[in-house]
């Protein structure tokens, strides 16, 4: 008896896993897998959040016509530059559908947010993985990368996992020598956190370019994971493909109204910036002391690497971080087998999370 086949390419796609949430039932959690908000939602995020649920009846705006104009004047753009989504990985989706399909390829770095080759995959087109270097994006093995074939370049700035970032001039020069019918797509998931004066987001290209696409997100520093909120910049007629296969209501009219709020409460995300940049220069001076090898991070969290010595991998103290209920993520489906990556997280998290390795390391176990 024969069944329905799906396409021939979705079976080579692994699941997507996100980060743990549970430990052992009776353990104290402190989360610290997912780059969530160290500090939680702004209040005034909160409060419009609240009181959007007195319209759960009602259909969302389908345009998100007033986070749409609240991000064009916060980011310097006009509105029809601007598209929102279920969280970004939407529009990643979206990208693909819209530009790639059988045959086609995508470019996506060594150690890259994993979406980005499931997205192509989808679609039917073949994921093509290049080398970083350092574990930073080189633009010259991405330019090495490009066939006739290439549709699309993603490029996160930070990246995921490994926290690194290029250049401003590094994003220009990929863009000025890639051909001009290749979408280069910068994920700017966790630029609030990069502080670099030589870090951009993508943004001024996006403002301007024809085959440029920045991604953003409210799931990190603005604090509203939950509500799956996701927004990008691009020319006119690129958001003019997304808006025609968009999901006609994407957005919820709660997060719409959470994400405008927490645009405009600038003095909670102040706090949130200084309170990321005191702590992950705190971890990575604790984890250097460890005799770990910490990567420099532009992000809200760090990737950081054991010694070759198997009683004391990174396998090894995950499993002991997990039994005193601190969850971090391993690296190993990205390639990197003996690293962990911790979250910034509150100061009695990071606290927590060093006392632990302290004592993992030490071997007082």
């Amino acid at each position: 008896m024969s069944s329905p086949k799906p396409r021939a390419s979705i079976l080579e796609i692994a699941a997507y896993k996100p980060g743990r949430s549970k430990a052992r039932a009776g353990v104290n959690v402190r989360k610290m897998s997912a780059n969530e908000s160290a500090l939680g939602t702004s209040p005034k995020a909160r409060q419009a959040f609240l009181d959007a649920a007195h319209n759960l009846h009602r259909y969302p705006d389908g345009s998100a016509a007033l986070l749409r104009e609240a991000l064009a004047r916060k980011f310097g753009t006009t509105v029809e530059r601007v598209i929102c989504g279920h969280g970004s990985d939407d529009l990643i989706e979206l990208l693909a559908i819209g530009y790639c399909g059988e045959g086609d390829e995508v470019i996506v770095t060594e150690h890259a947010f994993l979406i980005y080759s499931i997205a192509a995959r989808t679609v039917g087109a073949r994921p093509v993985v290049v080398p970083e270097n350092g574990l930073r994006t080189d633009i010259e093995a991405i330019l090495d990368g490009v066939t006739p074939r290439t549709k699309m370049v993603f490029i996160a700035n930070p990246n995921n996992p490994t926290g690194t970032y290029i250049t401003r001039s590094e994003v220009n020069e990929l863009r000025a020598r890639l051909r001009d019918d290749i979408l280069l797509v910068v994920d700017a998931a966790y630029a609030e956190f990069a502080d670099a004066p030589d870090y951009t987001s993508g943004l001024e290209l996006a403002r301007e370019a024809d085959n440029v696409i920045m991604l953003r997100t409210f799931s990190k520093a603005y604090g509203l994971a939950n509500l799956r909120l996701g927004w990008g910049c691009a020319a006119p007629e690129i958001i003019d493909i997304l808006n025609r296969i968009r999901g006609p209501f994407n957005v919820s009219g709660p997060a719409q109204a959470a994400g405008v709020a927490a645009l405009e409460d600038e003095a909670f995300m102040a706090r949130a910036l200084a309170h990321n940049a005191k702590w992950r220069q705190w971890l990575t001076d604790e984890l250097t002391e460890l005799g770990l090898e910490v990567v420099p991070s532009a992000s809200n969290f760090l990737l950081f690497q054991f010694p070759d010595d198997p009683e004391r991998s990174a396998a090894r103290a995950d499993d002991y971080l997990t039994e005193q209920g601190l969850l971090l993520r391993r690296t190993d489906e990205y390639l990197l087998p003996r690293s962990l990556r911790v979250t910034v997280g509150t100061e009695e998290d990071n606290r927590a999370v060093i006392d632990a390795l302290k004592s993992f390391m030490s071997g007082d176990r």
